[in-house]
């Protein structure tokens, strides 16, 4: 009988520690494998690319993407990468892909995305471009319309001051199509409605520093200025504070693009002059992330989604106001 006792002793404590051992490499995370409900069995998995800046339009697409991801989380899974190059963009969509991600929504804003972007294609991966268009078969893209931005630039200053009067344009060459589109918007419009309209063009940037700079230089060269078609809302920053330093009065309406918080406050604030936003709002890409899902459910989506222009001015700024946004 001791004998035994001995021997089943033993047994027990070679059992043990074999129990213990086994108990922690089986654990897992995932309910389905103890016979539990798992909750995102069913989620798609959508991951986002964009750029890597600390503030203004860039960094906001960045920001309305993971908002509206949440607001998704009962149907989808998602991470969000951003990066400071190609190379970066390029490494973070194999992670993506490794992830096990079924869409990409991306903001690729540097050349040498084409080959990357082609192979998740080809991968079964389902991608949705914001804004950029590159040459990659079978990619869906969202994206505001420029050309239309210019459109609505030329309408609305017509409507403040008529058909007649001295109007600046400030295009910006560096920006590409961006500025092309914008400034072809206008100028034909302009051309159809107030032929007798007089068209001053200068170079800028898109930044409030070269706005103040380059538009202090311009009031110097012009006495008489009756609107400024500004393609951009940071120039017209500049644009309003080079006015307000200069002392000028004459200024009737100033145009601009994209839709800053900054910017939209600054409208009631000047009654003289009609401030006007034509939005390129990086809120659009809720829509491409919404373009994403309906994809993975095998809705049917037209491949280019262009979102049309909405109009910003101190009778409805309040509408567009977001405390949380960065621009």
């Amino acid at each position: 009988m001791k004998k035994a006792l001995k021997v089943f002793s033993l047994f027990v404590l070679i059992l043990v520690p074999v129990l213990a051992a086994c108990n922690n490499t089986t654990t897992s995370s995932n309910p389905e494998d103890e016979g539990g409900d798992d909750s995102s069995k069913n989620k798609y998995k959508i991951g986002i690319l964009a750029p890597a800046v600390t503030h203004g339009w860039v960094a906001a697409v960045a920001y309305h993407a993971e908002a509206r991801a949440k607001e998704l989380s009962d149907d989808i899974e998602y991470q969000i990468q951003t990066s400071s190059n190609a190379e970066e963009m390029t490494s973070q969509l194999d992670d993506l892909m490794t992830w096990g991600a079924e869409a990409i929504v991306a903001f690729p804003q540097w050349e040498g995305m084409e080959v990357p972007i082609q192979r998740a294609v080809d991968a079964g991966i389902k991608v949705v471009n914001f804004d950029i268009a590159i040459n990659v078969d079978g990619v869906y893209r969202v994206a505001g319309d420029n050309e239309d931005m210019g459109i609505q630039g030329a309408n609305y200053i017509v409507d403040k001051i008529g058909t007649e009067g001295n109007v600046v344009i400030l295009e910006v060459p560096s920006s590409g199509s961006v500025s092309e589109l914008r400034k072809k918007g206008f100028v034909e419009t302009i051309e159809s409605l107030a032929p007798d309209m007089n068209l001053l063009t200068y170079a800028t940037q898109f930044t409030r520093e070269d706005g103040l700079k380059d538009f202090a230089d311009i009031l110097t060269s012009n006495s008489q200025i009756d609107a400024v078609y500004s393609m951009d809302d940071e120039t017209s920053i500049g644009v309003l504070q080079a006015i307000k330093e200069a002392g000028r009065t004459d200024i009737q309406v100033v145009t601009g693009g994209g839709g800053m918080q900054e910017y939209f406050k600054l409208m009631p604030e000047n009654e003289d002059i009609w401030i006007q936003s034509a939005l390129y709002s990086p809120a659009m890409v809720k829509d491409a992330v919404d373009i994403a899902v309906k994809v993975l459910n095998g809705e049917s989506v037209e491949e280019e989604t262009i979102i049309p222009t909405t109009i910003v001015d101190r009778d409805n700024y309040e509408q567009f106001l977001d405390e949380g946004s960065p621009y």
